[in-house]
């Protein structure tokens, strides 16, 4: 009996060690590395706009300022190409997209930062959003040492950190995958349509820290008391993105109508046009053809209740409509 409470307290004890000593993956260049390069053919797009709130060159000492390199624009487009974006302590960007991104297999977007090795590293929390009003966090976690502040030009352990952009060096991107967001009330995993990165604080004054998602303090290089301050936005990359969504917005016309819409579970679905019809496609929201029609009705009354798209080719054109059915 001895013996066994004996053993029982030492898995007991052993356990917040072993989860202190949790390794994630390591930077660019070695065995295990997850960085995805600029130049990568899995990146299909790059964000198309940018919100941002500046934070200041010194959260301590808020005379100093707030940072002030950069501008939104420097968020947009390819990695590398127009300069980057600083956020200064706690400060964030809201970016946006030609196209929502969706949950694909593996890594659906990486954001990148401008560490110039492998070892400074700033760091920033990533939340994303379906309706551009509430935002879900993913799960961040660092297990760098917090009884020693990482100093203004100090260095960050990759495979101490999870879920934080800014963990890999210029070029290359921090990858993250929506599949961890799965059922999460009110978000949409496949048609994320804002992106925030949100700067962290490195301190370990607990008066100022940023803290992980484990009650961690997050620990990084700080203070960084410059104009270029805090965590430098280079670029987020997509990799899934939702096309179908995107171009029901963007082709949308008077001169194709359809009705009713909402319609009900008795009701036939009309189309409208002032041009000659040549096929109607509806489409499911991952883009799968359910029914094809070359009339102006389609019997849509034995399907589910939802949100579908309508893919209307005519004489002048190609348009896609939304449908709500409602049962």
């Amino acid at each position: 009996m001895k013996f066994n409470l004996l053993l029982v307290g030492l898995i007991t004890f052993l356990l917040p060690v072993q989860t202190l000593n949790a390794q994630y993956a390591p930077g660019v260049g070695v065995l295990g590395c997850t960085a995805m390069h600029k130049d990568s053919s899995a990146f299909v797009n790059w964000s198309t706009g940018c919100m941002v709130k500046r934070g200041f060159q010194d959260i301590s000492s808020p005379q100093s300022g707030y940072a002030t390199a950069g501008d939104s624009s420097m968020a947009l487009g390819k990695a590398e190409t127009n300069g980057v974006l600083s956020l200064g302590d706690g400060g964030y960007a809201i970016c946006t997209f030609q196209f929502p991104i969706k949950n694909g297999a593996g890594a659906d977007f990486a954001v990148f930062e401008n560490a110039f090795d492998n070892d400074f590293l700033e760091l920033a929390l990533v939340e994303v959003s379906s309706d551009g009003i509430n935002f879900t966090r993913f799960k961040a976690h660092s297990l760098t040492d917090t009884l020693i502040q990482t100093g203004t030009f100090g260095y960050t352990d990759a495979t101490k950190i999870n879920n934080l952009a800014g963990k890999y060096k210029s070029a290359y991107g921090t990858p993250f995958d929506l599949q961890e967001l799965a059922n999460t009330a009110g978000l949409n995993i496949n048609a994320i349509t804002h992106v925030k990165i949100k700067d962290v604080v490195g301190s370990v004054n607990r008066t100022y820290a940023t803290y992980d998602d484990f009650g961690n303090k997050i620990n990084d290089p700080w203070p960084t008391p410059f104009a270029q301050g805090g965590f430098d936005l280079d670029a987020i990359g997509v990799i899934h993105e939702e096309k179908i969504v995107g171009l029901a917005e963007l082709n949308s016309n008077g001169d194709v109508n359809i009705f009713p819409n909402p319609l009900e579970s008795n009701q036939l679905l009309h189309i409208e046009t002032k041009n000659t019809l040549l096929q109607s496609e509806l489409l499911d929201l991952n883009g799968k053809t359910i029914l094809v029609s070359y009339e102006k009705t389609m019997d849509i009354r034995n399907l589910p209740s939802g949100l579908y798209f309508l893919k209307i080719s005519t004489s002048n054109g190609v348009i896609l409509k939304k449908v709500m059915l409602q049962n």
